[in-house]
């Protein structure tokens, strides 16, 4: 019966969502990624394959690493895709894979406070996404907040800390 089990690809490329806070210089860092805990602590049931791919800070993302992502979204089997990602360029990242006119579903997401902080969003934005992700028509989307958003209308409002349509 596990056959008929949806399979789900989830790329992690880093962003705040899996940064850890360094005591010593009071920098925040990658380590390692926390999707084995996150996914113990959320108990998912679906079929997940996990494929670290960067841990990096969006900010520090480059075209071939957004070109490695779409890569990843095109040659892999699955039709249902989840990337992590940083705030900061998630939209650049999105408006490629959404132009690549890819006939998979792909939701992007990521946190404003580390998933090893105290009040993170990062538990919540993941459990929206992969909700998401297995409802949602092929397209590509930002899942943050509570929100779905389509590639094509997102945008990152810096002042209030949250992903919106552009007519807002």
């Amino acid at each position: 019966m596990r056959d008929n089990i949806m399979k789900i690809r989830l790329l992690i490329t880093g962003g705040t969502i899996d940064k850890v806070y360094n005591q010593s210089n009071g920098e925040l860092e990658f380590d390692q990624t926390h999707f084995p805990e996150i996914l113990s602590r959320a108990r998912v049931e679906v079929d997940l394959l996990i494929e670290e791919l960067l841990l990096i800070d969006s900010l520090d993302m480059v075209d071939s690493d957004r070109e490695l992502i779409l890569e990843k979204c095109v040659k892999c089997d699955e039709r249902f895709i989840l990337v992590t990602h940083g705030t900061d360029t998630m939209c650049e990242t999105a408006k490629l894979l959404g132009e690549g006119s890819i006939d998979k579903t792909i939701v992007l997401f990521g946190s404003m406070v580390p998933y090893a902080v105290s009040g993170s969003d990062a538990f919540f934005n993941f459990g929206c996404a992969l909700g998401s992700v297995q409802l949602l028509k092929a397209g590509v989307y930002i899942v943050m907040n509570g929100r779905i958003l389509p590639w094509s209308d997102v945008e990152k409002n810096r002042s209030l800390g949250i992903f919106q349509t552009r007519s807002s």
